[in-house]
This record gives C-alpha cells, structure tokens and sequence, in this order.
C-alpha cells in the first residue's frame, strides 16, 4: 500500500490547481440575456424551415409558423447540481389567409457541465420538458386536433435534443477555453480543467491548472503548487466573473520566461572603456581602444513571485558579464545582481499586462574579474544605474504583449478589478459580448 501511495502522490502534485474563476449568478443573467436574441435565431430557423410537400392533395392545408419570439430566456443556478434554462417562445402560425393563432411554447431544461474522456468541458442537458399551448385564435377551431398537428410540426423532442445550442456558449466555445495561448514568440500558457464545475450558492465554481509551453514542450513546473481553492465570496457578487491566481502561476510565468530565455537581456551602459579606465587601473592594460561598455544579463536560478495584501513581488536572480566590443564581445567583470521589484498588473480585454514597476532592492556581488579586486561600493556607483533603469524596461519590453487571462471566445473582460492578497490574486470583471464584425 505504501509503495502504491508514493506512486500516486507525485502524480496527484503534478495535478494540483493554481488558478480558477467563479462564474456569478450575474454572469449566469448576463449570458442569458445575450443568447435571447441568438435562441430567437436558432429557433426560427429550425421552426419556420418550410415544410415538405404533401403528397396527399386531398390533405387540409398544413399549419405554417410564421412568426417565432423568445418572450422569455432565464439561467438560474441549482447549487450542487447545475443550471435551470426556462425558455418561453410565442409562435404565430397560420393554416388559411384567414385563420391564425397565437401559441405558447414553454421550454424546460436542466443543464450542466460535464468533462468528457478528452477532458473537454461540455454542457450536457440532463432534463427537458417541452410543452405547447394556444394561447389565442381568430376563429373557434377544435384545439386538440390543431395542436397535435403542431406538435408534429414543431418536434419538440428534437428541440430538447439540441437544446444546449440555444445558450451563446455551446460546446466549441467551452474547448475555446482550454486553448493555448501565446505570450511570447517561443512561450505559450494553456489553462486546462481539473474536474467538472461544482455548483454553489454564489455560482459556478472552475478549477483550472496552467501549463506552460517553450518551443512546445511543456516545461515542468518549478516548485509543486500548494493546492488551490478558489476564495468564494462572502456575498453574492454584483461582478459577472471573479477569476482568481495563485503566487504559483506567477512563479511559474517568470519560469517560463526564464526557460525560453526572454529574461537573458543585453544592457548598453553609458561608460565606455576610457571612462573605466580611470576608475579601474587595469583596464588600460586590456583595451587599447575606447569601447562602449555591455552588460550581457543573463538568469542564474527560477525567479520568484511573492504575493502579499496590495502588494506583488518578483524576484529576479542574473549573472552579469560586464564586457566591451560590439561585434566580438570580451567580458572582463561578472557580477551577481540580484533584483526585487514590485510588479504592477491590469487587464486590456482578455489579457493581464504584467509590468516591472518600482524596483525596491538592488543587491550587487562580484563573481569573477579579470581587473583585479574591486570594492562593492565601486561596483554600485559605476553599474547599479544602468541595472536600475535598463532591467526593468528591457523586461517590459517582453511582458508588454500581456498573458492572457481563460476566456471563452467572443467575449471580453469589462469593469476590471484587481485586488492582491497574501498567496493569491482576484480579478472581479464584468463579461461583455463582442460586436460581431463582417
């Protein structure tokens, strides 16, 4: 049993949330709304499809649909067990120039989302109940038989079959979600679902694990992630959508970076052998000619993300070579420069820009030199300017892209709000459909 459990701990680690989201019961009103006028379309097409001939000439003439209006499109939540889809559709139908009626029909479905064998999320429909009722009519006819007649028209049960489709977010757009996204030319993030959602009172709970990709392959994680739970929300929140990161995610974001080499960053300093040379005797000895001075930074070890109450850290741990020459680089010094700076985060649509803001702490350690000893007070004054100012641009510069936050196709993030928090980060956002464009 032992042996057996030590086999299962590595793989239950390695499958271990670091983010997630809850969608509200305000998001669940929200999709709902949007897919009013999308159920109208669906159904209009499948109701209004003219029928096919009758072969029987001496047959009464057949009921057309000639108007279809989603009068009612509701989402509610079932705690534990799923959503509620209630669907109320008012059909206008004629079966002579002069005879038309109203008719009601009521749709009833339960939903929920499922993972299938590919670990795909889809929206499965568990219950259905569709029911057909004459609401008004020009002319007194024998209801039953023009109702049946309807029924046979309309095909209710093909209706439930394919009820999911009436919801703005079927199945290909629920896969959009776990699709790999890119933050670098070499680097990729891809969110993937743990489990089926759990259903509570404040909505509708995902649990999402990241993957990150360097030149495709999936580099495996730095530390393992203290499992995470998505923070429910006291109250109910007046947000569509509360995502939620760990400090793991963010670690393991700049780990990524790190692998694909877009944290190795080449620093033009302002000094130039000559200006060196009088501060550091030897150099004269190296350089004959007047070179600009490079600063070649490359990382030494994973760095670190550290989350505290309104506050975002990264630590970052380089190796500098200090050298001169454009074409053909010669490195004199190489100095441990070992950075703490604060990171400052916001959203554009569907992305979290990530920005080195304020750096707090600069540590400077002399590795190796080809110049002799150097004083650490030295060090500070001729290079920490150049650090301080180039690092935290140069790694702009890569991040500037942003990370795209999980998102299902066709919708964008609004009204961002991001709070920090000692282990985690939460995002409450408003969903909005995009413009259809073309």
């Amino acid at each position: 049993l032992s042996i057996l459990l030590s086999l299962l701990v590595p793989a239950h680690t390695t499958r271990s949330p670091d983010c997630g989201g809850i969608l509200t019961t305000s998001g669940l009103r929200y999709l709902a709304e949007v897919s009013k006028s999308h159920a109208e379309s669906v159904l209009r097409k499948d109701l209004m499809a003219s029928p096919a001939p009758d072969p029987s000439p001496t047959s009464p003439s057949r009921n057309q649909i000639t108007s279809v209006k989603v009068a009612k499109f509701s989402l509610t939540l079932i705690p534990d067990t799923g959503m509620r889809l209630s669907i109320e559709v008012d059909l206008g139908i004629t079966s002579a120039p002069s005879t038309t009626k109203e008719m009601r029909l009521s749709i009833l479905a339960d939903l929920h989302v499922e993972m299938n064998p590919e670990e795909n999320l889809e929206l499965v429909t568990s219950d259905c109940k569709p029911t057909l009722e004459e609401v008004q009519s020009t002319e007194e006819m024998d209801s039953k038989s023009s109702g049946s007649d309807v029924d046979k028209q309309i095909n209710v049960e093909k209706i439930c079959l394919e009820v999911s489709k009436l919801l703005l977010f079927p199945n290909e757009r629920l896969m959009s979600l776990a699709a790999p996204f890119p933050i670098t030319p070499s680097c990729q993030v891809q969110y993937l679902p743990l489990a089926a959602p759990m259903y509570s009172e404040q909505g509708i709970i995902i649990s999402l694990q990241t993957t990150f990709q360097v030149a495709g392959t999936v580099i495996p994680l730095p530390v393992s992630p203290v499992p995470f739970s998505m923070p429910e929300p006291a109250s109910s929140s007046p947000s569509h959508l509360i995502l939620a990161f760990s400090e793991h995610f963010y670690t393991s974001l700049f780990s990524a970076l790190e692998e694909s080499g877009a944290l190795n960053v080449s620093l033009l300093s302002s000094l130039t052998t000559a200006t060196l040379a009088e501060r550091i005797t030897q150099m004269g000895s190296l350089f004959q000619e007047d070179l600009p001075v490079v600063l070649q930074a490359v990382t030494r070890s994973s760095p670190h993300v550290v989350l505290e109450e309104d506050k975002a850290i990264v630590k970052l741990f380089l190796t500098a070579q200090i050298g001169a020459g454009s074409s053909l680089f010669q490195s004199f010094l190489s100095v441990n420069v070992d950075v703490t700076a604060r990171l400052h985060l916001s959203v554009v649509d569907t992305r979290m820009i990530i920005s080195v803001a304020a750096i707090e702490d600069i540590e400077l350690s002399l590795a190796t030199s080809d110049v002799g000893p150097i004083l650490a007070a030295l060090l500070e004054e001729l290079f920490l300017p150049t650090i301080r100012e180039e690092v935290p641009a140069q790694i702009n510069v890569v991040l500037r892209q942003g990370v795209f936050l999980p998102h299902i196709t066709s919708f964008t993030y609004t009204d961002v709000n991001i709070t920090i928090h000692k282990d985690y980060v939460l995002i409450p956002c408003n969903l909005q459909l995009e413009a259809r464009t073309g």
